[in-house]
């Protein structure tokens, strides 16, 4: 049986070049994504990398600082590991630009390496010369926006065999308001109400009387029917835009029956083609 190397993605280069960011698009591609981790703990994480195969840690993402990054390079380049590093630069008009706009301190500055934002970037580049040395992926920010910038990180790195769009179905009561985070917000409160009915009342659309009977009528196979047709359109157009993650909510008046069941036959309806999730978010509200 062929073992799978581990991968560590290593990622830094200048403050302000958009790390953070770039976790981000990482963690959604299915790293396990570690921030700041401090460098006087890097054996015990090794020890955790190399231990009996744990899939959280199969694929690591790492953000660390100029002032880390040669501790880090060298420990991981002794271990039986892949390893990429990815820089991110960008112009120094451009980092002092975003530093002005989201007011944050210069790292360099923190630490007392330099007093001024403009030599805060110039210490730091300086720091970093040694880098070429090593083989990176270089990316230039300057001009990148967020989907450019996750399109070159999918090319370079992405995992073989992972799925990386996912989709949550989230059922809601409208007395109880709309889930502000949904991207779709359907509303089911035209379909025939099980709540009106004496034995279905008090149960949820998890149980299978009340899911049948809200499946069983014709205007909800009609509707089904036409709302996966759009949502076919919808999670195509999503992927192709190399979007992430979707939330379609599905709402009734209480969020107890007729949400939870469509909300529960679109997950079993793309389970099997997406990373799919189900909430139901009013469940237990009475």
């Amino acid at each position: 049986m062929t073992v799978r190397k581990q991968n560590v993605v290593l990622i830094t280069g200048m403050s302000g070049a958009g790390k953070t960011t770039a976790m981000g698009i990482l963690e959604d591609m299915g790293y396990h994504c570690i921030d700041n981790f401090p460098v006087q703990l890097i054996e015990y994480l090794g020890r955790i990398i190399k231990a009996e195969p744990d899939p959280r840690y199969q694929n690591i993402a790492l953000a660390t600082t100029a002032m880390d990054y040669p501790i880090f390079l060298q420990y991981f380049d002794n271990l039986d590991i892949n390893v990429h590093i990815v820089f991110l630069d960008a112009s120094n008009e451009k980092l002092l630009l975003r530093y002005k706009f989201t007011r944050r301190h210069h790292p360099m500055i923190i630490f007392n390496k330099a007093n001024t934002l403009e030599e805060a970037i110039e210490v730091e580049r300086d720091m970093f010369e040694s880098l070429n040395e090593h083989s990176l992926i270089h990316i230039d920010t300057t001009k990148l926006d967020h989907l450019e910038l996750k399109s070159i990180l999918m090319e370079k790195l992405e995992l073989d065999n992972k799925r990386t769009f996912s989709v949550s179905f989230e059922s809601f009561g409208y007395k109880h308001g709309i889930p502000m985070d949904a991207d779709y917000i359907f509303d089911v409160r035209f379909l025939p109400n099980p709540y009106y009915i004496e034995e279905l009342k008090n149960k949820t659309g998890d149980d299978q009387e009340v899911f049948d009977y809200v499946m069983s009528f014709d205007q909800t196979k009609q509707f089904v029917a036409q709302l996966t047709q759009l949502l076919d359109f919808v999670f195509k157009e999503y992927q192709e835009q190399k979007k992430s993650h979707l939330i379609v909510a599905i709402g009734c008046t209480g969020g107890h029956h007729r949400s939870i069941t469509i909300a529960n036959w679109l997950f079993n309806h793309y389970k099997n083609e997406f990373v799919c999730y189900k909430s139901h978010r009013d469940k237990k509200v009475g």
